[in-house]
């Protein structure tokens, strides 16, 4: 079965959940109180999709606006951008149109693009409607799901949603698109950087 490296980066606001959507979709836990991510940190899990593994190579960026100018040199390759905002706070999904900007511009061409409105257990503080959200990531051509690392609503399925987007492999065995790379699963553990 081959194995598929898929390189995918987190982006949003501070405090909107990034690191808890990656630690539920890895290590399926959830801490409130995990501290503030520093430059970018980097998980992996692989999952079986269809008749192949699919490596997420996850990074984590920090939100803070003093690490902003580092976000290309993670989203940069990457496969997929997963974009998040907290329903609870509309500044943070104005926010996110703006790292929409800057992966057009300067991300890779066929990056698949997902909005994730986290937080969603706690609708009843809802600043961000589903609706308008949705709209928007329709008007992008985004995947576009609400999530809650908290009690673990939709984690997996943005991942799955991502995985059915990659470009299939083409026949002469190379990637139909760029963005990630085609690698056979090594038998020794490889450190990140």
């Amino acid at each position: 079965m081959a194995l598929r490296e898929l390189k995918v980066c987190l982006l949003g606001d501070t405090g909107v959940g990034k690191s808890s959507i990656v630690w539920r979709f890895v290590e399926d836990s959830f801490d409130p109180n995990i501290n503030p991510t520093i430059g970018a940190s980097f998980m992996t899990k692989t999952v079986q999709y269809q008749n192949e593994l699919h490596k997420f190579l996850i990074w984590d960026t920090a939100g803070q606006e003093r690490f902003r100018a580092l976000a290309p040199m993670y989203y940069r390759g990457s496969a997929a951008a997963i974009i998040v905002y907290d329903i609870t706070k509309e500044d943070s999904f104005q926010t996110l149109k703006n790292w929409v900007k800057e992966l057009r511009q300067h991300g890779p061409p066929n990056i698949v693009v997902a909005i994730a409105g986290n937080k969603c257990d706690l609708s009843d503080a809802r600043e961000v409607s589903e609706k308008d959200a949705k709209d928007y990531a329709d008007s992008i051509h985004a995947i576009f799901v609400e999530t809650s690392a908290k009690n673990a609503i939709n984690i997996n399925e943005v991942f799955i949603e991502i995985s059915q987007r990659i470009p299939v492999l083409d026949t002469g065995g190379g990637a139909a698109t760029k963005g990630f790379k085609l690698r056979r699963q090594p038998s020794e553990t490889r450190t990140c950087c």
